[in-house]
């Protein structure tokens, strides 16, 4: 099952944006399909493949920070080709 995933990394410290750096280039050197705006990164694939990588790529990026907050929306389907007709 396709789907896709929008997350947005928040840590909670002075030193952020090399955190929030780090972990989209993990996301992007990845095979799935990964997009980004100001706001937050998108990531499409397969369910049983993007969900395992995600979890020890957040377990990895709550390793690294002290306090740290991840917002993740899922829908089941891949809108990576998404484009508004209005």
């Amino acid at each position: 099952m396709q789907i896709s995933i929008e997350l947005t990394l928040t840590p909670l410290q002075n030193d952020f944006e090399e955190h929030i750096i780090k972990f989209i280039k993990r996301l992007r050197d990845s095979k799935f399909i990964v997009l980004e705006n100001p706001l937050s990164t998108q990531v499409y694939g397969v369910y049983d493949e993007v969900m395992p990588f995600l979890t020890k790529e957040i377990k990895r990026a709550f390793g690294d920070m002290e306090h740290v907050l991840v917002y993740m929306k899922m829908v089941k389907s891949n809108r990576s080709d998404y484009e508004p007709n209005f």
